[in-house]
């Protein structure tokens, strides 16, 4: 008898029935290649990602909000607690504006003559149809907003994100819609929102445009690097696990996975990297792009924790057609958990991780150790203990301040 009924279960799916619901569906059939893998990536994502107290990061490239995806699919994971962070292009955000603005966008063709569309002041992204007043309304919005006095200094994203966030629901509250936008929704649930390039969208075109009319906010990038790693160094100390789901790759994609270099290669910090890692995206590994490197890859720069690699999980599929079912399963499968609100505890969260930088970082060059056993300890930890690698691949440890 072969050895591998012990170790694999067998590939015999039951014929698709009439009337079967989504969860149902990738249980029993997604069985091989992305469809294996997106199975896969269902059950991590249900089964130990949300878990317990596990803190989950999600990170957004692609168009996906003008496709909907905000509101059918990240405002419902957000509703359900089960985004507790998320880093996004600008322009995910920018155009999730036109869903909170109650603006009109429309399900076209990618055949269509683009000259012509010009000519009619209409704007495609691929078969996504809306008007170019869209997009000068918006703009206008953005600008009238930033005007206020709570936007005249520096802040973070997350705290940008956040006061804009409120204008948002405010204008979805007059114009009788809800549940439209991240934005929005982030805002009422306290999720903080970071983006990677504030400058690279038409969020941040406005935000220039305005400084030359003396507008005093800026993007203050420091603090966001501090404040990313403060939420991963908060998860970990406190025993929960630190999860990243990852929709495509991109800046936002290493800006999340920099929190544990920064934590350890940088700040000098034991840490062993994040607990889970999901993504999809269709980039290759090969063409040495970060969107595409996989966690293997990962835990040589110690942003994954190596113990727990067979839980990561690559589905290579577009990100429209996995986030709808994956939320859809997760929905089915777990119980919605109490929104964690990490906005409202982002400076005691910053200080923590200023002082135990304090405590362990130099100037100088961080001692580097290759040992990967997790040390024991005595009492129940506060963090997993253990080495960490840095960006050059080799181990760092921390050190006592000089």
């Amino acid at each position: 008898m072969s050895s591998l009924n012990k170790k694999f279960p067998l590939l015999l799916p039951d014929p698709i029935r009439k009337n079967v619901g989504v969860a149902d569906l990738i249980d029993s059939t997604f069985k091989a290649y992305n469809g294996g893998r997106l199975a896969e990536a269902c059950r991590l994502f249900s089964q130990k990602m949300v878990a317990g107290k596990g803190v989950v990061g999600m990170s957004l490239t692609g168009a996906l909000t003008p496709a909907g995806l905000g509101r059918s699919a990240i405002v419902p994971l957000m509703k359900a607690g089960f985004v507790d962070w998320i880093i996004s292009t600008g322009a995910n955000l920018y155009h999730d504006l036109h869903y909170g603005l109650g603006m009109k966008l429309y399900a076209g063709s990618p055949f269509l003559n683009d000259v012509q569309l010009r000519h009619d002041g209409i704007i495609r992204i691929y078969d996504v149809l809306f008007d170019y007043d869209v997009l000068l309304d918006t703009d206008a919005f953005v600008r009238e907003v930033i005007q206020a006095p709570e936007f005249q200094k520096a802040m973070g994203s997350d705290e940008f994100h956040y006061r804009l966030g409120r204008y948002v629901h405010e204008r979805e509250r007059k114009l009788g819609i809800k549940e439209t936008s991240v934005l929005s929704a982030a805002y009422q649930l306290g999720v903080p929102i970071f983006t990677s390039s504030p400058g690279d969208s038409s969020i941040g075109m406005n935000v220039a445009a305005m400084a030359l009319r003396d507008s005093q906010l800026l993007i203050d990038v420091n603090r966001d690097v501090n404040q990313t790693a403060a939420i991963v160094y908060d998860a970990k100390s406190s025993g929960a696990t630190s999860s990243v789901f990852i929709l495509g790759g991109g800046s936002p994609k290493n800006f999340m996975l920099q929190t544990e270099p920064q934590i350890q290669e940088v700040m000098g910090i034991e840490e062993r990297g994040h607990d889970y890692f999901l993504q999809c995206t269709d980039a290759r590994p090969d063409t040495g792009g970060l969107s595409g490197a996989t966690p293997g890859e990962a835990v040589s720069w110690g942003k994954i924790d190596p113990d727990n690699l067979p839980d990561c999980v690559v589905c290579y599929t577009d990100s429209t057609i996995a986030l709808p079912l994956l939320t859809s399963y997760a929905l089915s499968r777990v119980a919605p958990r109490k929104p964690k609100r990490l906005y409202e505890r982002r400076d005691d969260q910053y200080q923590t991780l200023r002082a135990a930088y304090f405590k362990h970082g130099k100037i100088q060059k961080i001692d580097h150790r290759t040992d990967l056993s997790k040390a024991k300890t005595k009492s129940k930890p506060k963090a997993k203990t253990a080495p960490k690698r840095g960006r050059s691949g080799r181990s760092v440890t921390g050190t006592k301040r000089d």
